[in-house]
């Protein structure tokens, strides 16, 4: 609908108008672009709260056309407006919302493709779908907003979390992450992405979408494209938020009166060096209210040929921890250019990022639950309470905080240079050149106090290393249109070398003061004899990776869709036997709502079966001396040389020229749609992931090899999972309701350990010791079963005497068991991951929460074992949960199913209130302010501190003594653009 006045008037060109939805409700944040036909150049503004748009000042004597686009919305444009001297031109636009989600344009490898042509799994967010709150990485913005990527964290600012997608399918630590790609720029550090300066994040989930990026995406790709200005806009934003975050749940251990009286009961005291009368709550003294605040200033603009965008991030984020956090800045700048009419495009881009990190000694979160209440923090001299005549790592928490510094310094830069040629119709030739330094600096300092480094006088060890990456990309893309048919064919090559581990590590002890601690180890002193840790970085290291990779796609009359990719990879990391491989994949697509038979079915706006099936590769987690024969030093082994006694040199790692990279292939069936005139959307995949040849170590016979074990490819993991998205807008009036649910399905299996050259029927892990259960393990790798296979003893009950009793193997009870006892009771793995999320508008106010969960895994509650020994009550404090022991069961502690819990949970995870401020005036254009509150609660049966464990690596859902706590946020911020 539209209708057009001309008011006239003294003075320049000028336009107004509003625009609305269908409805007639008026729609603010719309991007009105107006561009003079003659002179190319464009004004560009947004509308207000009232839907209304102000343009002065154009061009006397143009003909203008005015662009109108919102996200959801169909794209409308209006032509053929003179701008004469005087004239005001007046419009009111109707805006519809877009049939269809799949006119959405997605990143894929080297190119970006309408979501409605896509034939592989897909998931995009933008923006707007983002997770809120205290964000320190980038991942965490996805976390529960797409079905089958499984995100964990703790409370820790420092810690990373594990990120997994569809299900672990490798057995090495450090490779199961998928792989990053930002800006197009592969395998960039995402410390160097801010999370107010994402756009969209776009997941690649199946090999007919990861094979172009070959032996890297086994797990999966990350695409992350960054903001850039849209022609003829010229803005500047200013984001700001504070937050106050508070421990959510912690271990209830008894005060120092409740373990006096507990002990009086079973005829029991404490040693007197160990009671001063203090009832000193240890976890309170420990913990704080965590301050974090964020700052995010950005300008961009783009004259239609020249576009920059340049932009400052500040982070800190305090943890509940005392002296732990994460501090952060980051500084983007980038510029293009275009010249020749458009057929050349030059990009430069800049990426500079540094954190800081400071952490605490992991014996601070056992020792804060187990030091006694029963003494002071400090004595009357002012000195800490210390027992340093106890075993055990038995030390003060507060000492361990203030006497010990562990900080850490990330340096980090990218560099990137691109130009693009137009050299034909359709035909576009790429060079992008890019370089990545990254520079990080660990500092540790135990002074004189400390009971880490005792008699040492205080100790100070500092190391340093670099890791540089240096990428070439080159690549054509030819795009065609031939009547009812769409050709689109990709063909490049790529060259990366990694150089790694480029540092140097020293130590020092015996200090004259500690007003220096890390900061100038000359001054220390150490004894001769003493060793200078000369070893504590992994070997320099270079990796190469050469590649050609090429990819066609084929349309006919936007019904049927077809592709196919190959990438060829070739690597310095393996064996010179199987250094190149090659990944190919094919996919299709059916857009069944195009047909005419479906024509008339006017329920279904848009409805597209899709499947496809490849191959991708997993390269991750080993160095580049994997596949070599390695010498080292024995200082356990001497010989005479010279008149003197001098270490040994001898092999310690096999060579295997057979070494290759593990392959998966993944066979996927999806269908998108759209139904009830956008009322109902959403998609279904199920997928078949197989993984082969996977890298472990085996062992050999000396009489071949030089040592016992070999790294090398054999056995086969498999997931298999279903994966379901569904939108609903209920209400799209003046009070609008969107929601969305993702829920996923994956069943992990370990098919195989083994080969016909190596045999492993299964590998026990996760030894977490305590108390004479040093040598026992936890888990199990087992062919039949998942990774994080629980592998413990089966709890008996109490017997008369109130101990603690094993059901042994043959079904009797005893208070003895032996590892020959051991049951397989569950796994780690969830049988559904689901996320639900909710946003309300109406007028300038918005509303929205997520909830997110688990269910079916199990936790194994080994903190909760460990504190549970009621004959340890005279030395350590108890939880709580052992008042219900008796004081004479000295089995109670036993990593039994006791303690293997339900890991299932529902958190209300976000809850955002925001409201637009109405803003008359020329300087703002938008001003928000809104409320944020995280992990505002949980359901849940688990009794430890928090049910979301980590689930990298073989040990996953495992709570052991070092789990920093869970914390709740509130947040208050601010959104202004100018």
């Amino acid at each position: 609908m539209l209708s057009v006045t001309a008011a006239h008037a003294q003075g320049t060109p000028s336009a107004t108008g509003i625009v609305k939805d269908t409805l007639g409700t008026p729609m603010a944040g719309v991007t009105v672009k107006a561009q003079n036909a003659a002179t190319g150049k464009s004004l560009n503004t947004i509308t207000d709260v009232n839907g209304v748009f102000n343009m002065a000042n154009l061009q006397t004597g143009g003909t203008y056309s005015f662009t109108f686009t919102y996200i959801g919305y169909i794209t409308k444009t209006l032509t053929g407006y003179q701008a004469s001297a005087g004239n005001k031109i007046s419009l009111s636009v109707s805006l519809s919302e877009s049939s269809t989600s799949l006119s959405q344009v997605v990143v894929t490898g080297y190119g970006t493709t309408r979501k409605a042509d896509l034939t592989g799994a897909v998931s995009s967010l933008n923006q707007e779908d983002f997770n809120r709150g205290v964000v320190s990485t980038p991942a965490q913005l996805l976390q529960g907003k797409v079905a089958g990527l499984n995100i964990t964290r703790s409370g820790n600012p420092n810690d990373v979390g594990t990120v997994i997608l569809r299900g672990p399918s490798t057995l090495r630590s450090g490779a199961q992450e998928p792989f990053y790609v930002i800006d197009g720029v592969p395998g960039a550090s995402i410390d160097l992405v801010a999370p107010d300066d994402i756009m969209s994040m776009d997941v690649l989930k199946d090999a007919s979408s990861t094979a172009i990026y070959g032996s890297r995406a086994a797990n999966g790709v990350i695409m992350i494209t960054t903001r850039r200005a849209k022609a003829g806009q010229s803005r500047l934003s200013y984001n700001v938020y504070g937050a106050a975050e508070k421990v959510s749940n912690q271990i209830d251990v008894l005060t120092g009166d409740q373990l006096r009286a507990y002990l009086a009961e079973s005829n029991r005291s404490l040693n007197p060096a160990d009671d001063n009368g203090a009832n000193t709550n240890w976890q309170k003294e420990l913990q704080q209210t965590a301050i974090s605040q964020n700052h995010n200033l950005s300008l961009s603009g783009n004259s239609g040929t020249t576009a920059y965008s340049a932009s400052m991030n500040y982070f800190k984020n305090e943890g509940i921890i005392k002296t732990t956090g994460l501090e952060r800045m980051v500084l983007r700048a980038n510029v293009d250019q275009k010249y020749f009419e458009d057929k050349l495009r030059l990009n430069v881009s800049a990426v500079n990022s540094i954190t800081s990190s400071s952490n605490i000694s992991d014996l601070v979160y056992l020792n804060m639950l187990t030091y006694l209440p029963t003494v002071s923090v400090k004595q009357p001299d002012g000195t800490y309470t210390e027992n340093f005549s106890r075993t055990r790592n038995y030390l003060n928490p507060v000492s361990l905080i203030d006497n010990n510094a562990i900080d850490k310094k990330v340096k980090t830069f990218l560099g990137n240079a691109l130009a693009e040629a137009k050299l034909l119709p359709g035909l576009k030739y790429t060079l992008s050149l890019s370089y990545q330094d990254e520079q990080t600096n660990n500092n540790t300092y135990y002074n004189r106090f400390s009971g880490l480094a005792q008699g040492y006088n205080g100790y100070g060890l500092r190391n340093t290393f670099a890791n540089t990456k240096k990428i070439l990309e080159t690549f054509f893309n030819y795009d065609k249109t031939f009547g009812k048919h769409d050709v689109k064919l990709l063909a490049g090559y790529s060259w990366q070398e990694d150089r790694l581990n480029d540092g140097f590590s020293t130590s020092n002890r015996n200090f004259v003061t500690d007003a220096l601690t890390y900061n100038n180890l000359g001054l220390g002193n150490a004894p001769a004899g003493s060793v200078v840790a000369y070893d504590q970085l992994p070997p320099i290291s270079t990796l190469r990776l050469i590649s050609f990779y090429g990819r066609a796609q084929y349309q006919f009359n936007h019904k049927y869709l077809f592709q196919a990719t190959v990438r060829r990879d070739g690597s310095s990391a393996f064996g010179l036997n199987n250094q190149w491989g090659t990944f190919p994949a094919v996919s299709a697509g059916w857009n069944i709502s195009e047909e005419e038979f479906m024509k008339d079915v006017n329920f279904v706006n848009d409805l597209k079966l899709r499947a496809g099936y490849g191959s991708s590769g997993n390269s991750q987690g080993f160095n580049a001396f994997t596949r070599l024969l390695l010498y080292r030093t024995s200082t356990t082994s001497k010989f005479y040389y010279n008149g003197n006694y001098v270490n040994s040199i001898g092999p310690y790692q096999n060579a295997n020229p057979d070494l290759k990279w593990e392959r998966t292939n993944v066979a996927n069936i999806g269908i998108d749609f759209t139904l009830f005139h956008s009322l109902l959307s959403g998609s279904v995949d199920v997928y078949d992931k197989k993984t082969s040849d996977l890298i472990y170590d085996y062992g050999v016979s000396t009489t071949q090899y030089f040592v016992n074990s070999l790294t090398a490819n054999a056995g086969k993991i498999r997931n298999k999972g279903i994966e379901v998205l569904l939108t609903a807008r209920p209400l799209r009036g003046q009070f609008k309701w969107t929601t969305t649910l993702n829920f996923s399905h994956n069943k992990n299996t370990v098919e195989s350990l083994s080969s016909s050259l190596f045999s492993l029927p299964y590998q026990y892990t996760a030894y977490l010791g305590g108390k004479g259960q040093s040598a026992n393990s936890s888990q199990i790798i087992k062919e039949g079963y998942p990774i994080g296979t629980f592998n413990i003893w089966h709890y008996g009950g109490k017997n008369a005497a109130g101990v603690t009793q094993i059901v042994k193997a043959d079904g009797s009870l005893t208070t003895a068991p032996s590892s020959q006892d051991f049951v397989i009771a569950g796994n780690a793995q969830p049988k559904l991951l689901y996320g639900w999320n909710n946003t309300f508008t109406y007028r300038n106010i918005d509303l929205s929460f997520f909830v997110r969960g688990v269910y079916g895994n199990k936790i194994l509650n080994a903190t909760l074992a460990n504190l549970n020994s009621p004959q340890d009550a005279v030395n350590v404090n108890i939880p709580r949960f052992t008042l219900g022991e008796a004081a004479t069961d000295n089995n109670a502690y036993l990593l039994s199913d006791r303690y293997l819990e339900s890991g299932s949970y529902l958190r209300l995870d976000n809850a955002t209130l925001g409201y637009t401020i109405p803003v008359k005036n020329k300087v703002i254009n938008s001003l928000r302010i809104y409320a944020t509150g995280n992990n505002l609660f949980i359901i849940t049966k688990y009794r430890g501190v928090d049910p979301e464990m980590n689930m990298g690596g073989l040990t996953p859902g495992i709570d052991n003594n070092n789990f920093y706590p869970k914390t709740r946020s509130y947040l208050l911020g601010l959104s202004v653009t100018f």
